[in-house]
């Protein structure tokens, strides 16, 4: 009898859905379909609905391994790199609320329904959402969606603070793993004009009749059916595509618009970045503060599967419009502070995993940022080296000394107790985790660039 594996990661987030479970075997990803289910699967294939979602594009794509009384066994497509709602940019999550709801409709064409609605059923691959869980779907009966409340939590309530507030409210998601609740949207969103109607529809009305039947033996929901769901399913269509992120300005935003290299020096930097990963032949790239993502699509133009995380949620939006309008389907932009990297959560914190363990990069960039963690964060150069040597077997990085105009700026307003900012100490500390293996100083410009190698 195949049996849930105890130490791999997506078997840890798929626990709690009695229909199936993900597990691995010989390296490779699968799903067990357990019996209660094979009756809906059957169903869901002879209809052609996995099929002409998977022509769509909207659903992951699978194959049929094995089928026995005890379950079947699909494998589906791999995901490159797992990513968490609270990593995505405003746009990101808008557009995955926006496929989760498309295919409720396609669904409901067919007589059939979504019995769940959460964002970790989306993934991206480079620009496209997609949904991954087969086992999501249930036939459509005269009754209320039951996905609808966690439709908002996960999706709608972030979105509409995102929009109306602060884009960092994403972060809301790391506390709450099924979504924000509505009593604490109920408190933060402004009864503006322009959210009246939505604020009363989707958050006062869902507050009111949640704590209405919080002691009731069944389930407060909302009874609609199939003609008002369609109703309802169009109106959120409309409201998530006309939310738009708030337009606060953020520290990094337009940071290369006020970069202090000369044109000849930063045309010389992306060279030697280029040829570098010419020369590495990586299969995967982690750009640790990518910014608008130029060194990162100097990788993924070269066909390599590469993430550009980055702390500014309007860098990693830009970047991501950016790549849906380039259509990058190796590029994938996301959000992270390195200062707080995602942490394990859910149950037994494992249900949702660490950055370090979804995944090891074959090389990290690290261009423009040491300064920014060590003097900005007060991070030790040691420290820095040994985190960075968790995530990648080779790194680019890049050395801006005390001196240059950038760390002038972050020594501006506080006490420079920075001594040991030098590039002796930087080379010393980096030195206790990788190989050195060659030296770039750039022409025109105070810094260098080194490529390092995990020691062994």
């Amino acid at each position: 009898m195949l049996q849930r594996s105890r130490g791999d990661i997506a078997s840890k987030s798929s626990f709690r859905d009695p229909s199936g479970f993900i597990f691995y075997e010989d390296g490779q990803i699968f799903r067990k379909i357990n019996p209660v289910y094979f009756e809906i699967y059957r169903t869901l294939k002879e209809e052609k609905i996995f099929e002409t979602l998977q022509q769509e594009g909207s659903l992951i794509e699978h194959r049929e391994e094995r089928e026995n009384s005890d379950g079947i066994v699909i494998q589906p497509k791999k995901i490159p790199f797992i990513s968490y709602p609270y990593e995505w940019s405003f746009g990101q999550l808008r557009d995955a609320a926006l496929l989760t709801l498309t295919l409720q409709r396609r669904l409901l064409e067919k007589n059939f329904s979504l019995k769940d609605a959460s964002a970790y059923n989306v993934q991206f691959i480079g620009y496209k959402p997609i949904f991954i869980d087969t086992l999501s779907f249930e036939p459509y009966r005269e009754e209320p969606w039951v996905a609808f409340g966690q439709f908002c939590r996960h999706f709608l309530y972030p979105l509409m603070l995102m929009s109306a507030s602060d884009l960092r409210f994403n972060n809301f998601l790391k506390l709450w793993m099924d979504g924000i609740p509505p009593d604490v949207v109920d408190k933060l969103l402004p009864c503006s004009k322009y959210f009246s109607i939505k604020w009363w529809l989707y958050v006062k009305l869902q507050n009111t009749a949640q704590k209405k039947h919080q002691n009731d033996t069944q389930k407060a929901s909302i009874h609609l059916r199939k003609p008002q769901l369609l109703r309802l399913i169009d109106g959120l269509i409309h409201t998530v595509r006309h939310l738009k992120p708030n337009n606060a300005k953020t520290v990094w935003g337009d940071y290369y618009t006020f970069t202090n290299y000369s044109d000849e020096s930063f045309a010389e930097k992306t060279a030697i970045v280029k040829r570098l990963l010419q020369n590495l032949h990586p299969q995967s790239v982690w750009d640790l503060g990518a910014n608008n993502g130029h060194f990162s699509r100097l990788a993924s133009e070269q066909g390599i599967q590469t993430i550009a995380w980055d702390i500014d949620p309007i860098a990693v939006e830009k970047n991501y419009q950016l790549a849906k309008q380039r259509k990058e389907e190796r590029l994938l932009p996301l959000l992270l502070d390195l200062t707080n990297p995602s942490p394990g959560i859910g149950w037994a914190n494992e249900e949702r995993s660490p950055i370090s363990q979804r995944g090891k990069a074959d090389c990290c960039m690290a261009l423009a940022l040491v300064h920014h963690l060590a003097i900005g964060n007060n991070v030790p150069f040691e420290n820095i080296a040994a985190y960075f040597s968790t995530l990648c077997r080779y790194l680019i990085v890049e050395f801006i000394p005390k001196n240059d105009s950038k760390v002038q700026q972050l020594l501006l307003n506080r006490k420079d107790v920075f001594d040991n900012y030098t590039q002796g100490n930087f080379l010393s500390s980096f030195s206790k985790f990788f190989t050195i293996e060659e030296t770039f100083p750039i022409k025109g410009s105070l810094r260098t660039l080194y490529l390092m190698k995990v020691l062994p």
